[in-house]
């Protein structure tokens, strides 16, 4: 593999050492621990590293949890709205993490490898703190 999912797909194995949990049971896995392990290698899950393809992965992993009783990402919109936005949008939870991540960029055009990984580290950051702080008051 060339391009740009080849250095995003290094740069999170690279990050995987530091940040996937261990794991004994998957089964026994917190949704927290299961999207910290996605976040280490998306590339494994989804092929290779693209911003397209991660937040479409966590778009249906969302679904597919809310359908079997999970929370998937519930509320995580409105977390980031009230954290890190501060005024009400009506922008997507991928639309607002492109936003915090590269606040002074226009909106047209694709991505540098440089912005995309940008924009999925701060992604998989908001969403571990997100997680985090869910499971805290659970």
């Amino acid at each position: 593999m060339t391009g740009l999912g080849a250095g995003l797909d290094k740069h999170f194995a690279d990050r995987a050492w530091a940040n996937a949990p261990e794991v004994a049971d998957p089964d026994d896995l917190t949704e927290r621990e299961y999207l910290r392990l996605f976040a280490a290698r998306p590339g494994m899950y989804i092929g290779y590293t693209t911003l397209h393809g991660v937040t479409s992965y966590l778009n249906g992993y969302d679904q597919a949890a809310r359908r079997h009783g999970g929370s998937g990402l519930d509320g995580f919109r409105e977390w980031l709205i009230a954290n890190h936005v501060g005024e009400e949008s009506c922008v997507s939870w991928w639309g607002l993490i492109q936003w915090i991540a590269l606040p002074d960029r226009d909106a047209v055009g694709p991505f540098t490898p440089e912005e995309e990984l940008r924009v999925l580290d701060v992604l998989f950051d908001l969403l571990d703190k997100f997680l985090a702080q869910r499971e805290s008051v659970i």
